[in-house]
């Protein structure tokens, strides 16, 4: 389980970003509406249908009454009291400009950092600053120089597409021998434990190994520790696609078993869009490339990647966007997403035309569930029911491809989500069904 950031601390590293009582006062406020927020003394499961709290949360957000948004898995809107940091902080970077970027922006960034840290339960000195969870995993695969010619990776459909891409560039960058499988539908917990298993047994050359969390495709979370642990024994390493997970599921970073992990911030946690994290297991930094022959020590992991001037103001805002979502709790919105998605999943379940890919088992899904009209597999067919889901009942939902037996409809709810809009969803697609 992530570990809980108090009061005390988020403040504590937000005092010392800036001289500015007026951004300090900012931040203040965000960790002030979210304790307003007041959740009943419940656990997750029994807090997740309790719609009186959800509708406080609901009202912290600004949402487009156009259309019935079940496509929330490109990004997370920020709260109303995180844009208003935002806000701020933008404000105060365009007028204070170098003289706070020279002199002050190194402290405060490294107080956001020690704030994620602690969210995460590992070391300040394991994690470097990325603008999102592709450029880390792009930099973590790309830099990986544990392979010799001939080496096996391994990768699987389900994998993000662009990680695809970067494994199977190390053929040519590495002269790595590229293995690709497919995992099981139905999927199941020890289904993709076994089609792992099976792969490493059947390919004793390979030596790194791409897991996803949670995939961006049909939602299922991957059994990445049992995988991991058998990866370990055999001399494999793991590089981990955790861009969903984060936020979305109540886990500790520390434990996921992994000593190379791609995080993003701003899709579960709420901070602005081009924030995002590369976790290094502390002693693994050489094993990473420095980024394009960048001086410095081959141990230090601010040398794995250079990008010039960032986004000050979005970095400032993320112990602002962590104190909004620890207000309501990693377990807590995980157990409400699952809860708003097993409304619409358990009312298709009978449907003989809706394929539901992903299992109800808890440990394989949050809010993120994908499904398929029965022979319905094409990238045309899904794009056409897509538009009507959207034209005909104002219902936003995306196409997803990569699933080896076919194109799917991904449906991702978001905390300002009420079971209405599950309902409604349920509702369109019995029509749809005939």
């Amino acid at each position: 389980m992530v570990k809980s950031i108090s009061r005390r601390s988020v403040l504590g590293g937000v005092a010392g970003l800036t001289a500015s009582a007026l951004v300090s006062k900012a931040f203040a406020a965000a960790q002030d509406v979210g304790n307003t927020l007041h959740a009943p003394d419940l656990t997750p499961d029994a807090l997740a249908s309790h719609e009186g709290f959800w509708d406080d949360v609901a009202k912290q957000y600004d949402v487009t009454p156009n259309i019935t948004n079940l496509e929330n898995g490109y990004w997370g809107i920020m709260s109303r009291p995180v844009q208003a940091v935002h806000h701020e902080m933008l404000a105060m970077i365009n007028r204070d400009n170098t003289h706070y970027a020279r002199q002050h922006y190194a402290k405060a960034e490294a107080d956001v950092l020690a704030c994620l840290a602690e969210f995460l339960n590992v070391g300040a000195d394991e994690l470097l600053f990325t603008r999102g969870a592709s450029e880390s995993l792009q930099l973590l695969i790309g830099g990986y120089n544990g392979l010799s010619p001939g080496d096996g990776v391994l990768l699987a459909d389900l994998d993000y597409p662009a990680m695809k891409t970067a494994m199977r560039w190390l053929k040519d960058r590495r002269g790595a021998d590229v293995i690709e499988i497919d995992l099981p539908e139905p999927a199941s917990f020890d289904g993709f434990v076994a089609a792992y298993a099976a792969a490493f047994d059947a390919n004793p050359h390979i030596k790194l190994c791409l897991l996803t969390h949670l995939n961006n495709h049909t939602g299922a979370i991957h059994p990445v520790r049992a995988i991991a642990d058998m990866a370990r024994a055999r001399g494999i390493d793991c590089i981990v696609d955790a861009a969903h997970s984060v936020g979305q599921v109540d886990f500790d970073l520390s434990e996921l078993g992994a000593d190379f992990v791609g995080i993003n911030l701003h899709k579960w946690i709420g901070a602005p869009i081009g924030n995002g994290l590369a976790y290094v297991r502390r002693g693994r930094v050489p094993d990473i490339d420095t980024f394009m022959g960048v001086p410095g020590s081959n141990s230090d992991i601010r040398n794995l990647l250079y990008t010039g001037t960032t986004s000050f103001a979005a970095r400032l805002t993320i112990p602002a966007a962590l104190a909004f979502h620890q207000s309501i709790g990693t377990a807590n919105k995980e157990a409400r997403l699952r809860y708003l998605r097993n409304i619409w999943v358990g009312a298709v379940r009978d449907l003989d035309a809706v394929d539901v890919l992903t299992p109800d088992d808890p440990r394989m899904v949050a809010a993120l569930t994908s499904f398929r009209l029965r022979g319905m597999t094409s990238t045309k067919d899904n794009n056409a029911l897509a538009a009507r889901l959207r034209d005909e009942f104002g219902i936003l939902t995306v196409r997803r491809t990569s699933p080896a037996r076919g194109d799917c409809i991904r449906i991702t709810p978001s905390i300002y989500n009420a079971p209405a809009d599950s309902r409604k969803l349920a509702d369109a697609l019995r029509v749809i069904a005939g």
